[in-house]
């Protein structure tokens, strides 16, 4: 039986991708059988033969060196670069639970470790008008235990105690903080980390510098996180 993990942000542009592509690495490079996926991808790129490129799975791919088909990595890929229940609205194409996630067990299926990357923060709207679908319906569907990305600076203290305050009002389970963008020695980026830890009672489990090509945590450490 597969293992999970869902990979959260406090917001959009935090390192969610960057976080899981490391992530991935670090599972294929200790020999398991790992694999990425994402429910809804919005602002992709077309190729030249005109087909929407999933951009982030193809970047997971690209740096942790996995044989999985990008194909399989996302069902629902949008050119605009908005909420996937906005895009979905002037493209087309709304997101179904049931697709979701039959195309998540097929994913399961054939791997060890799943990876699965949420679309900006936790309260992202998937689908509004043929169905109510947020991202935290399907973090429950799917049963993921979940890790928070955060932005090591200025602000990241509200942004991540506001983020953990309400995955637990919705009973979402959180297995550690992920500082993105961390500085060492930086005196407000290490008072953050403590105050996050305080606020929450969450452990910050990584802290990835820019740059890093891969995570400074034990392959048991990261692997207890999909338990």
């Amino acid at each position: 039986m597969s293992k999970h993990l869902f990979i959260t942000g406090t917001g959009t542009d935090v390192g969610k991708t960057f976080v899981s592509g490391l992530i991935v690495k670090a599972l294929h490079d200790s020999g398991k059988n790992a694999a990425y996926f994402k429910a809804a991808m919005s602002g992709n790129a077309r190729g030249e033969d005109g087909r929407l490129i999933p951009g982030d799975a193809a970047y997971v791919k690209g740096v942790s060196g996995i044989p999985q088909a990008t194909e399989s990595m996302c069902p629902y890929v949008y050119e605009t670069a908005v909420s996937p229940h906005l895009a979905s609205r002037l493209e087309g194409h709304p997101v179904r639970m049931d697709v979701v996630k039959s195309a998540f067990e097929a994913v399961s299926a054939a791997h060890d470790y799943v990876v699965v990357e949420g679309s900006g923060g936790i309260l992202c709207p998937l689908c509004f008008d043929e169905e109510k679908l947020q991202l935290e319906d399907v973090v429950r569907e799917l049963a993921l235990p979940c890790l928070i990305v955060a932005d090591a600076g200025l602000g990241t203290i509200n942004d991540v105690a506001l983020t953990a305050f309400y995955m637990r009002e919705k009973h979402i389970p959180i297995k550690g903080i992920f500082f993105n963008h961390f500085h060492p020695g930086d005196v407000m980026e290490e008072d953050n980390l403590k105050m996050c830890e305080y606020m929450t009672g969450i452990k910050v489990t990584a802290c990835i510098e820019d740059g890093d090509t891969d995570l400074h945590i034990s392959a048991d450490a990261l692997t207890s996180l999909f338990e």
